[in-house]
């Protein structure tokens, strides 16, 4: 198919009325799945597989992300909340069960075992990362390393079915998108109070912060209009637009290295978003 529309066809299994009416899903995987669709889709071969392997990627990646949302403990008592919690689990079991049904209708059982060691991958990543978290051994660096990592795994799988002129470009630019998706996140994050927990800011204060800044961010419950006066004096959200301009432009540089100007000019409207956002008059004042 020539016009992608992965996101069409992922939301006929996404949108049942239960799930919808009783939890939360997460963000499509849009940047990703739009990358490997024009990737694929310059294949001598696998063209024709283009949307069957993005799209069976996408629903792996929304089922582990679904999984990520259920709460570690269930103490909430309310039958809403326990049911939310239960239709994550099988919501997110229920979409990544999707993979081996399409791919095994398609005869494309290898890939069957390609993703099915790209998820166990996934996980090991994520069990070290939240190792490191538990243990506070995590710097803000290595924060965005380790999440940029975790959330290319799956798509880093398709490296060996790239053309052989586009092989080498693929990881670097599966990389580039999701470090400035990420950082983009986290910019989100930085200017809502609510959700600074284990995000970039809160392992940059624990890192460069002092004894009485780290053991309030750690706090159950702690002042936000505090937390704000410490994300102001350690430039957090100064920092990241900076980060991501910076990513940005390494984006645009690897793109220009393409052979294919086609493909070059397909990915830089991808990162269109982006770059809109560092237009912004407020990123602007930020950078």
């Amino acid at each position: 198919m020539n016009s992608y529309r992965i996101p069409e066809m992922a939301r006929k299994y996404m949108e049942y009325d239960m799930i919808q009416a009783h939890t939360d899903l997460p963000h499509f995987p849009e940047f990703r799945t739009r990358l490997l669709y024009a990737f694929l889709s310059r294949h001598s071969t696998l063209s024709g597989f283009s949307e069957l392997f993005s799209l069976v990627t996408s629903l792996v990646q929304i089922g582990m992300d679904t999984h990520d949302l259920v709460s570690i403990t269930n103490n909430a008592k309310e039958m809403k909340a326990a049911r939310s919690r239960q239709l994550k689990v099988l919501a997110g079991d229920y979409f990544s069960s999707r993979f081996y049904y399409l791919l095994s209708h398609a005869g494309q059982v290898d890939l069957i075992g390609i993703l099915s060691h790209a998820i166990c991958e996934v996980n090991r990543l994520k069990l070290n990362l939240y190792q490191l978290m538990k243990q506070l051994k995590l710097t803000a660096d290595e924060y965005i390393k380790q999440t940029v990592e975790v959330r290319t795994r799956l798509y880093m799988a398709f490296a060996g079915f790239m053309e052989e002129s586009l092989h080498g470009a693929w990881p670097e630019i599966l990389r580039l998108f999701t470090q400035c998706e990420v950082i983009l996140q986290e910019i989100s994050r930085s200017e809502t109070a609510q959700q600074y927990r284990d995000s970039w800011g809160y392992w940059l204060v624990l890192q460069q912060g002092t004894k009485e800044e780290c053991k309030h961010i750690q706090a159950d419950e702690p002042d936000y209009s505090k937390l704000r006066t410490i994300w102001l004096k350690y430039k957090v959200t100064p920092q990241l637009y900076q980060m991501l301009n910076n990513c940005m432009k390494q984006l645009q540089d690897k793109l220009q290295t393409l052979e294919s100007k086609e493909l070059s000019k397909e990915l830089l409207s991808i990162g269109e978003p982006f770059k809109h956002y560092l237009s912004t008059p407020k990123a602007l004042e930020e950078i």
